[in-house]
């Protein structure tokens, strides 16, 4: 096994383009516990450990720009007042060990459909950065994902970042597994209240084959007008929201857990988290201050 240790981007993106087959590697913690279980081995391995800057971030008014090598630790204790849906999703994955080691563009790059951050990130409207020898593109986190699976990502091209927008009302992260953090997840479940346009985005992940938005049970809240009003959500309406969340996608079954289960699961998930930012929500008021008066930062 051949191992490459670029020291830019050009170089990677060069080495990528001529051997497409060249497995990237950052903190390790996907591909290198696949090749000591011997599930594969890779002729070439790409280590992207070296490259200048790629393990920082930068806040900006409106969005968090990441490099592809930003750990899940770093997330969460230094983002989560600015982004605390994705630090929960964050501090939600493996042990500490885990997560001073993994990457958000691992983590993206590895897709696996119970990866705890691909929800979180789905509900946020993040944007991914895919570059190859020929240039750059910015791919939306809706568009990231396969139905069945995988990512849009190509054989010559690296994640090479991704911006976050800054949440502009409360925004929740929970899942449900065996074991808290140290098991994958057997559901999870992302939400985004946007205070000013009274919007919610909300995403499903370790479910289906791939993490997915919960369109129709956004839509349901849209379209009822009850985002409107300054009062609690009817029971109706929240039951439905589980409901709809739910029938997102076809769950698969996984970790010995029935489909039936989780369908279930990921209903009550759902509806809890809905409840649970429709309270942070008015706990804020319509402006965004609380009602002792305190402006909260978004």
């Amino acid at each position: 096994m051949q191992v490459v240790r670029a020291q830019s981007w050009h170089e990677a993106l060069a080495v990528r383009s001529e051997l497409p087959g060249a497995t990237p590697v950052a903190g390790g913690t996907d591909v290198m516990v696949a090749m000591k279980l011997r599930h594969f081995r890779p002729e070439v391995l790409l280590d992207l450990s070296r490259i200048p800057d790629s393990d920082g971030y930068r806040v900006e008014p409106d969005v968090v720009r990441f490099g592809p090598r930003v750990c899940h630790t770093t997330i969460e204790e230094r983002l989560g007042g600015r982004l605390p849906g994705v630090a929960l999703a964050a501090r939600s994955v493996g042990s500490r060990q885990v997560r001073n080691r993994g990457t958000i563009g691992g983590s993206l790059g590895t897709a696996a459909a119970t990866g705890d951050l691909h929800p979180a990130l789905l509900a946020a409207g993040a944007d991914i950065e895919l570059s190859s020898v020929h240039g750059s593109r910015w791919v939306p986190a809706d568009g990231f994902y396969r139905e069945r699976g995988g990512t849009v990502l190509g054989a010559d091209e690296l994640i090479t970042g991704v911006r976050v927008p800054r949440p502009a009302g409360p925004q929740l992260f929970q899942k449900i597994g065996l074991r808290r953090g140290q098991v994958k997840s057997l559901c999870s479940f992302a939400i985004v209240l946007d205070r000013h346009e009274r919007r919610v985005r909300a995403a499903v992940g370790a479910y289906g084959a791939a993490p997915v938005r919960a369109l129709v049970a956004e839509r349901l809240l849209e379209e009822s007008g009850v985002l409107n009003d300054a009062r609690p959500l009817p029971a109706a309406v929240v039951a439905e929201f589980g409901r709809l969340a739910a029938v997102a996608t076809t769950p698969v079954e996984h970790g010995g857990v029935g489909a039936d289960y989780r369908r279930r699961a990921v209903s009550v998930l759902a509806a809890r988290n809905l409840v649970q930012v429709w309270d942070m929500f008015l706990a804020e008021g319509h402006d965004g201050h609380h009602r002792d008066g305190q402006r909260q930062e978004p």
